[in-house]
């Protein structure tokens, strides 16, 4: 891994509008609606600054349904040369697969994986 290992976190919410007010609120910043390519039954609320070509990392609040907020509510997406390629570690390492990996349009791809705690963690690859 050649960069900084943290591309993306999504913090998961049950009240999109009260959620959005809060972090607007204590950030004084607007938070965009992302159009997702990949699962409808998600809505994405993102940070400002999303831009791929900069230094940092960005992230979105997320509504999904089945899944709470609290507890485990945060994702963090790791960069990957090809997403595919860490998630067949996972399993190896003790770990198992939530969703193998998919496209999520212009933004790459990802795959979903559980640690050995059971922490879900986001792979993320542009290829």
């Amino acid at each position: 891994m050649s960069s900084n290992p943290v591309r993306w976190f999504e913090i998961y919410v049950q009240d999109m509008a009260r959620a959005k007010a809060f972090y607007e609120s204590v950030f004084k910043l607007k938070i965009e609606k992302l159009d997702n390519p990949g699962k409808p039954e998600l809505e994405y609320w993102t940070f400002p600054q999303m831009n791929m070509d900069q230094p940092g990392t960005s992230g979105a609040l997320v509504r999904m349904d089945g899944v709470p907020s609290g507890g485990n509510s945060t994702i963090i997406y790791f960069g990957c040369d090809d997403c595919a390629v860490e998630a067949t570690r996972v399993v190896k390492a003790g770990g198992s697969i939530k969703d193998d990996k998919m496209s999520i349009g212009q933004y790459g791809f990802i795959a979903l994986v559980y640690d050995t705690e059971g922490n879900l963690i986001g792979l993320h690859s542009m290829t």
